[in-house]
């Protein structure tokens, strides 16, 4: 038989190096995370996590600009997402502040605890929402992203390493920190995906000039600045939520009001 005519290969099945190879970075960031955590290096710890970010970022890219997306990548995809965004996240909130409840009763300690499993939990009902439906609107996420999660807790424990002695109250600011990102992921709010953004198209000389300034402003503060950042990610959803709940009400009272 001609090689010509032989059947082409379904690409849903093939397995790709270069996209897979950013995954198994995405991966490797992730386990260096909790093995800095474990040794009580939280910089290193919170800076491994965003690195586990920009990887996964590339990895989808990449497959989508080569063409070579695959059932497989994103399987394996979801099994890194799951260890960095997942199970990193948590076990570096635990290291860093939740061990040390303990030290005030053994009902904080408790709380703690289970703060950082709720949030590995609702990271991994996140990523399972997240294969198993389809979304109708591409511009929206249902609920915060897992690597969005994840940086919030991870820059308020980077942004935070330097206090050796954190105090009762911030060790419970870091619980409800966890807690909340874990439950923001599992909520139905909807948070922009971005992916409306033309990368590729012409733009404005004021956004040429301002993307090197912000770059450099996180940069030189970046702990802080990539909490802020994605602290107010985590609340446009809830906010957003509430502003069109208003605008409704005051849409169904009008009527009433007027007769």
């Amino acid at each position: 038989m001609d090689s010509e005519n032989l059947p082409e290969r379904p690409r849903s099945r093939a397995i790709y190096l270069l996209p897979n190879l950013l995954t198994t970075g995405c991966l490797f960031a992730g386990f260096y995370a909790i093995v800095a955590a474990i040794d009580g290096n939280f910089e290193r710890a919170g800076f491994a996590v965003f690195a586990a970010m920009l990887f996964d970022t590339l990895d989808g890219r990449t497959a989508r600009l080569t063409r070579t997306e695959s059932a497989f990548g994103k399987e394996y995809d979801s099994l890194a997402d799951m260890v960095s965004f997942g199970v990193a996240p948590a076990i570096v909130a635990y290291q860093w502040g939740v061990a040390r409840l303990f030290e005030y009763g053994n009902v904080w300690g408790r709380l703690g605890w289970l703060a950082a499993f709720f949030y590995a939990v609702c990271a991994a009902l996140r990523l399972a929402r997240f294969n198993t439906r389809a979304s109708a609107d591409k511009r929206f996420f249902e609920g915060l992203p897992s690597p969005s999660a994840a940086a919030i807790v991870s820059a308020f424990i980077w942004s935070s390493s330097g206090w050796h002695e954190p105090g009762l109250v911030g060790l419970i600011i870091a619980l409800l920190i966890t807690a909340a990102a874990g439950g923001l992921m599992v909520s139905s709010f909807g948070y922009n995906s971005f992916k409306q953004i033309n990368l590729e198209g012409p733009v404005r000389f004021a956004t040429l000039v301002l993307v090197p300034v912000a770059i450099v402003v996180v940069f030189s503060h970046a702990p802080l600045s990539l909490l802020l950042i994605f602290g107010g990610y985590a609340l446009s959803g809830p906010f957003t939520w509430l502003l069109r709940r208003l605008r409704r009400n005051r849409r169904d009272d009008g009527p009433a009001g007027e007769g």
